[in-house]
Protein backbone atom coordinates (compact mmCIF):
# COMPACT_ATOMS: atom_id res chain seq x y z
CA UNK A 1 0.00 0.00 0.00
CA UNK A 2 1.18 3.51 -0.83
CA UNK A 3 2.23 5.29 2.40
CA UNK A 4 0.41 8.41 1.19
CA UNK A 5 -2.91 6.54 1.22
CA UNK A 6 -4.96 6.02 4.36
CA UNK A 7 -7.60 3.97 2.52
CA UNK A 8 -7.13 1.94 -0.64
CA UNK A 9 -9.49 -0.51 -2.33
CA UNK A 10 -8.97 -2.55 -5.49
CA UNK A 11 -11.96 -4.20 -7.17
CA UNK A 12 -13.87 -4.12 -3.88
CA UNK A 13 -17.13 -6.00 -4.37
CA UNK A 14 -19.99 -7.11 -2.13
CA UNK A 15 -22.76 -9.29 -3.49
CA UNK A 16 -25.92 -10.43 -1.78
CA UNK A 17 -26.96 -13.33 -3.96
CA UNK A 18 -27.10 -12.04 -7.53
CA UNK A 19 -27.27 -8.40 -6.40
CA UNK A 20 -24.02 -6.40 -6.43
CA UNK A 21 -24.39 -3.79 -3.67
CA UNK A 22 -20.79 -2.67 -4.29
CA UNK A 23 -19.42 -3.41 -7.74
CA UNK A 24 -15.64 -3.48 -8.27
CA UNK A 25 -14.78 -0.22 -6.51
CA UNK A 26 -11.26 1.20 -6.80
CA UNK A 27 -10.84 3.93 -4.19
CA UNK A 28 -7.83 5.87 -2.90
CA UNK A 29 -8.10 8.26 0.04
CA UNK A 30 -4.99 10.27 0.81
CA UNK A 31 -3.66 10.60 4.33
CA UNK A 32 -5.00 13.73 5.99
CA UNK A 33 -7.80 14.58 3.56
CA UNK A 34 -11.55 14.85 3.97
CA UNK A 35 -12.96 12.59 1.29
CA UNK A 36 -16.67 12.71 0.45
CA UNK A 37 -18.63 9.69 -0.69
CA UNK A 38 -21.65 11.12 -2.48
CA UNK A 39 -24.68 9.25 -3.72
CA UNK A 40 -28.39 8.55 -3.24
CA UNK A 41 -29.70 6.20 -0.57
CA UNK A 42 -29.17 2.58 -1.54
CA UNK A 43 -26.25 3.22 -3.89
CA UNK A 44 -23.72 1.21 -1.84
CA UNK A 45 -22.05 3.88 0.30
CA UNK A 46 -22.90 2.31 3.67
CA UNK A 47 -22.01 -1.18 2.47
CA UNK A 48 -18.59 0.10 1.44
CA UNK A 49 -18.09 1.76 4.83
CA UNK A 50 -19.04 -1.46 6.65
CA UNK A 51 -16.48 -3.41 4.64
CA UNK A 52 -13.79 -0.84 5.47
CA UNK A 53 -14.67 -1.21 9.15
CA UNK A 54 -14.34 -4.98 8.94
CA UNK A 55 -18.04 -5.43 9.73
CA UNK A 56 -18.76 -7.01 6.33
CA UNK A 57 -16.51 -9.43 4.48
CA UNK A 58 -15.99 -8.50 0.81
CA UNK A 59 -17.17 -10.98 -1.81
CA UNK A 60 -14.06 -10.18 -3.85
CA UNK A 61 -11.39 -7.53 -4.23
CA UNK A 62 -9.25 -6.06 -1.47
CA UNK A 63 -9.17 -3.10 0.91
CA UNK A 64 -6.58 -1.64 3.26
CA UNK A 65 -7.19 0.93 5.98
CA UNK A 66 -4.32 2.61 7.85
CA UNK A 67 -1.99 0.11 6.19
CA UNK A 68 -3.88 -3.02 7.28
CA UNK A 69 -5.95 -5.53 5.31
CA UNK A 70 -9.65 -5.35 6.23
CA UNK A 71 -10.07 -9.14 6.17
CA UNK A 72 -6.83 -10.45 7.68
CA UNK A 73 -6.04 -7.58 10.05
CA UNK A 74 -9.41 -6.16 11.07
CA UNK A 75 -8.48 -6.02 14.77
CA UNK A 76 -5.42 -3.89 14.00
CA UNK A 77 -7.61 -1.54 11.96
CA UNK A 78 -10.09 -1.02 14.79
CA UNK A 79 -7.30 0.30 17.02
CA UNK A 80 -6.72 3.13 14.54
CA UNK A 81 -10.27 3.65 13.34
CA UNK A 82 -13.18 5.77 14.47
CA UNK A 83 -16.66 5.06 13.13
CA UNK A 84 -19.98 6.91 13.28
CA UNK A 85 -22.90 5.02 11.76
CA UNK A 86 -26.12 6.28 10.22
CA UNK A 87 -28.11 5.45 13.32
CA UNK A 88 -27.53 5.89 17.05
CA UNK A 89 -25.59 2.80 18.11
CA UNK A 90 -24.42 3.78 21.60
CA UNK A 91 -26.02 2.62 24.84
CA UNK A 92 -29.33 4.39 25.33
CA UNK A 93 -29.57 3.41 29.02
CA UNK A 94 -26.17 4.92 29.81
CA UNK A 95 -25.63 8.62 30.34
CA UNK A 96 -23.51 10.77 28.05
CA UNK A 97 -20.56 10.57 30.46
CA UNK A 98 -20.98 6.83 31.00
CA UNK A 99 -20.92 6.20 27.24
CA UNK A 100 -17.76 8.26 26.91
CA UNK A 101 -16.09 6.44 29.80
CA UNK A 102 -17.06 3.08 28.33
CA UNK A 103 -15.73 3.77 24.84
CA UNK A 104 -12.58 5.45 26.10
CA UNK A 105 -11.93 2.44 28.30
CA UNK A 106 -12.56 -0.05 25.50
CA UNK A 107 -9.90 1.71 23.44
CA UNK A 108 -7.48 1.73 26.34
CA UNK A 109 -7.21 5.48 26.90
CA UNK A 110 -5.51 6.03 30.31
CA UNK A 111 -7.98 7.32 32.90
CA UNK A 112 -6.38 10.72 33.55
CA UNK A 113 -5.98 11.36 29.82
CA UNK A 114 -9.54 10.20 29.19
CA UNK A 115 -10.91 12.72 31.70
CA UNK A 116 -9.04 15.52 29.93
CA UNK A 117 -10.33 14.47 26.52
CA UNK A 118 -13.87 14.08 27.82
CA UNK A 119 -13.77 17.57 29.31
CA UNK A 120 -12.55 19.05 26.06
CA UNK A 121 -15.15 17.33 23.89
CA UNK A 122 -18.07 17.92 26.24
CA UNK A 123 -17.34 21.64 25.97
CA UNK A 124 -16.45 21.60 22.27
CA UNK A 125 -19.72 20.02 21.11
CA UNK A 126 -21.83 21.66 23.83
CA UNK A 127 -22.73 18.46 25.68
CA UNK A 128 -21.71 19.72 29.15
CA UNK A 129 -25.29 20.34 30.26
CA UNK A 130 -26.30 16.87 29.10
CA UNK A 131 -23.59 14.85 30.81
CA UNK A 132 -26.04 13.02 33.07
CA UNK A 133 -28.73 12.56 30.41
CA UNK A 134 -29.36 9.08 29.06
CA UNK A 135 -28.36 8.55 25.45
CA UNK A 136 -31.89 7.51 24.53
CA UNK A 137 -33.28 10.80 25.87
CA UNK A 138 -31.07 13.03 23.72
CA UNK A 139 -32.32 14.75 20.57
CA UNK A 140 -31.07 13.34 17.26
CA UNK A 141 -28.61 16.21 16.96
CA UNK A 142 -27.07 15.58 20.38
CA UNK A 143 -26.98 11.83 19.74
CA UNK A 144 -24.92 12.58 16.63
CA UNK A 145 -22.55 14.73 18.66
CA UNK A 146 -22.14 12.03 21.29
CA UNK A 147 -21.49 9.39 18.61
CA UNK A 148 -18.75 11.55 17.11
CA UNK A 149 -17.13 12.20 20.49
CA UNK A 150 -17.07 8.50 21.38
CA UNK A 151 -15.52 7.73 17.99
CA UNK A 152 -12.59 10.13 18.45
CA UNK A 153 -11.71 9.78 22.14
CA UNK A 154 -8.85 7.40 21.27
CA UNK A 155 -7.55 9.80 18.57
CA UNK A 156 -7.96 7.52 15.55
CA UNK A 157 -5.87 8.12 12.46
CA UNK A 158 -8.85 7.33 10.20
CA UNK A 159 -12.45 8.38 10.83
CA UNK A 160 -15.37 6.88 8.89
CA UNK A 161 -18.62 8.85 9.02
CA UNK A 162 -21.73 7.30 7.47
CA UNK A 163 -24.18 10.15 6.81
CA UNK A 164 -23.37 11.62 10.24
CA UNK A 165 -25.70 14.62 9.89
CA UNK A 166 -28.78 12.72 8.72
CA UNK A 167 -31.86 14.11 10.43
CA UNK A 168 -30.24 17.25 11.87
CA UNK A 169 -30.85 20.89 10.97
CA UNK A 170 -28.56 22.93 8.67
CA UNK A 171 -26.98 24.85 11.55
CA UNK A 172 -26.05 21.61 13.32
CA UNK A 173 -24.64 20.25 10.04
CA UNK A 174 -22.39 23.28 9.67
CA UNK A 175 -21.17 22.92 13.27
CA UNK A 176 -20.49 19.22 12.68
CA UNK A 177 -18.32 19.98 9.68
CA UNK A 178 -16.42 22.62 11.61
CA UNK A 179 -15.43 19.85 14.03
CA UNK A 180 -14.46 17.66 11.06
CA UNK A 181 -12.20 20.46 9.86
CA UNK A 182 -10.49 20.62 13.25
CA UNK A 183 -9.95 16.86 13.24
CA UNK A 184 -8.40 17.13 9.79
CA UNK A 185 -6.09 19.90 11.01
CA UNK A 186 -4.95 17.49 13.74
CA UNK A 187 -3.98 14.93 11.07
CA UNK A 188 -7.05 12.70 10.94
CA UNK A 189 -8.09 11.22 7.59
CA UNK A 190 -11.87 11.39 7.19
CA UNK A 191 -14.16 9.51 4.82
CA UNK A 192 -17.71 10.84 5.02
CA UNK A 193 -20.75 9.56 3.13
CA UNK A 194 -23.50 12.01 2.29
CA UNK A 195 -26.25 12.86 -0.15
CA UNK A 196 -26.26 16.55 0.89
CA UNK A 197 -24.62 18.77 -1.73
CA UNK A 198 -23.40 21.54 0.59
CA UNK A 199 -21.61 18.94 2.70
CA UNK A 200 -19.92 17.61 -0.42
CA UNK A 201 -18.58 21.12 -1.12
CA UNK A 202 -16.64 21.00 2.16
CA UNK A 203 -14.61 17.93 1.14
CA UNK A 204 -11.14 17.99 -0.42
CA UNK A 205 -12.16 15.35 -2.95
CA UNK A 206 -15.33 13.47 -3.82
CA UNK A 207 -16.42 10.18 -5.29
CA UNK A 208 -19.84 10.01 -6.93
CA UNK A 209 -21.47 6.60 -6.50
CA UNK A 210 -24.47 5.14 -8.31
CA UNK A 211 -25.83 1.59 -8.24
CA UNK A 212 -22.76 0.25 -6.49
CA UNK A 213 -20.21 1.79 -8.86
CA UNK A 214 -17.93 4.80 -8.69
CA UNK A 215 -18.91 7.15 -11.50
CA UNK A 216 -16.50 10.05 -10.94
CA UNK A 217 -13.73 11.14 -8.56
CA UNK A 218 -12.22 14.60 -8.16
CA UNK A 219 -12.17 17.86 -6.25
CA UNK A 220 -15.48 19.71 -5.94
CA UNK A 221 -14.33 22.05 -8.73
CA UNK A 222 -13.38 19.11 -10.96
CA UNK A 223 -16.71 17.40 -10.31
CA UNK A 224 -18.61 20.58 -11.21
CA UNK A 225 -16.65 20.87 -14.45
CA UNK A 226 -17.85 17.38 -15.42
CA UNK A 227 -21.39 18.72 -15.70
CA UNK A 228 -20.45 20.45 -18.94
CA UNK A 229 -21.77 23.81 -20.12
CA UNK A 230 -24.98 25.22 -21.56
CA UNK A 231 -27.16 24.83 -18.43
CA UNK A 232 -30.21 27.10 -18.21
CA UNK A 233 -33.11 27.71 -15.85
CA UNK A 234 -36.53 28.82 -17.01
CA UNK A 235 -39.83 29.68 -15.34
CA UNK A 236 -42.68 27.66 -16.80
CA UNK A 237 -46.44 27.51 -16.38
CA UNK A 238 -46.56 23.72 -15.89
CA UNK A 239 -43.36 22.38 -14.33
CA UNK A 240 -44.07 18.65 -14.57
CA UNK A 241 -45.23 18.77 -18.19
CA UNK A 242 -42.41 21.15 -19.18
CA UNK A 243 -39.73 18.79 -17.84
CA UNK A 244 -41.37 15.84 -19.62
CA UNK A 245 -41.40 17.81 -22.87
CA UNK A 246 -37.79 18.96 -22.45
CA UNK A 247 -36.70 15.33 -22.47
CA UNK A 248 -38.16 15.13 -25.99
CA UNK A 249 -36.58 18.32 -27.31
CA UNK A 250 -33.75 17.58 -29.79
CA UNK A 251 -31.78 20.60 -28.54
CA UNK A 252 -31.76 19.35 -24.93
CA UNK A 253 -29.41 16.76 -23.44
CA UNK A 254 -30.87 16.64 -19.91
CA UNK A 255 -33.64 18.30 -17.93
CA UNK A 256 -34.93 18.29 -14.37
CA UNK A 257 -36.98 20.43 -11.99
CA UNK A 258 -35.04 22.78 -9.72
CA UNK A 259 -37.33 24.34 -7.17
CA UNK A 260 -40.19 26.01 -9.03
CA UNK A 261 -38.33 26.24 -12.35
CA UNK A 262 -37.17 23.81 -15.01
CA UNK A 263 -33.48 23.45 -15.74
CA UNK A 264 -32.10 22.01 -18.95
CA UNK A 265 -28.73 21.42 -20.56
CA UNK A 266 -28.18 22.00 -24.25
CA UNK A 267 -26.66 19.38 -26.49
CA UNK A 268 -24.63 22.28 -27.90
CA UNK A 269 -25.01 26.00 -28.35
CA UNK A 270 -25.57 29.15 -26.35
CA UNK A 271 -28.28 31.69 -25.47
CA UNK A 272 -29.68 31.57 -28.99
CA UNK A 273 -30.39 27.85 -28.73
CA UNK A 274 -31.74 28.30 -25.19
CA UNK A 275 -34.31 30.82 -26.46
CA UNK A 276 -35.17 28.34 -29.21
CA UNK A 277 -35.93 25.78 -26.50
CA UNK A 278 -38.28 28.28 -24.84
CA UNK A 279 -40.07 28.82 -28.17
CA UNK A 280 -40.23 25.05 -28.64
CA UNK A 281 -42.00 24.74 -25.27
CA UNK A 282 -44.30 27.66 -26.09
CA UNK A 283 -45.42 25.95 -29.29
CA UNK A 284 -46.55 23.05 -27.11
CA UNK A 285 -48.65 25.12 -24.75
CA UNK A 286 -46.08 25.94 -22.02
CA UNK A 287 -45.79 29.61 -21.08
CA UNK A 288 -42.12 30.43 -20.39
CA UNK A 289 -39.99 33.19 -19.01
CA UNK A 290 -36.58 34.05 -20.43
CA UNK A 291 -33.99 31.25 -20.03
CA UNK A 292 -31.10 32.24 -17.75
CA UNK A 293 -27.64 30.61 -17.73
CA UNK A 294 -26.84 28.67 -14.56
CA UNK A 295 -23.43 28.07 -13.00
CA UNK A 296 -22.72 24.31 -12.84
CA UNK A 297 -22.93 22.61 -9.44
CA UNK A 298 -22.05 19.18 -8.07
CA UNK A 299 -25.74 18.36 -8.22
CA UNK A 300 -25.83 19.05 -11.97
CA UNK A 301 -22.99 16.59 -12.51
CA UNK A 302 -24.65 13.97 -10.36
CA UNK A 303 -28.00 14.32 -12.10
CA UNK A 304 -26.26 14.07 -15.46
CA UNK A 305 -24.57 10.84 -14.38
CA UNK A 306 -27.83 9.41 -13.06
CA UNK A 307 -29.52 10.39 -16.31
CA UNK A 308 -26.91 8.52 -18.35
CA UNK A 309 -27.36 5.48 -16.10
CA UNK A 310 -31.14 5.62 -16.58
CA UNK A 311 -30.75 5.84 -20.37
CA UNK A 312 -28.41 2.84 -20.34
CA UNK A 313 -30.78 0.75 -18.22
CA UNK A 314 -33.58 1.54 -20.67
CA UNK A 315 -31.40 0.42 -23.55
CA UNK A 316 -30.43 3.89 -24.67
CA UNK A 317 -26.69 3.40 -24.20
CA UNK A 318 -23.92 0.85 -24.43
Amino acid sequence: MNDDLAIETVGLTKRFGAFAAVDSVDLSVRTGEVFGFLGPNGCGKSTTIRMLCGLLRPTSGSARVAGFDVVRQSERIRERLGYVGQFFYLYGDLTVIENMELYGGVYGVPYDELRKRMGYWLERVELEEHGTSRGADLSVGFQRRLSLVCAVLHKPSVLLLDEPTSGVDPLARRSFFEVIGELQDAGTTILVTTHVMDEAERCNRLALMSQGRLEAVGTPAEIKAMSGSGIYSIAVSDLVRAVDLLHECPLVEAAQPFGTEAQFQLVAGDDTQAREVARWLGARGISCGDPRPVRPTIEHTFLRILGRRADTSRGGGG
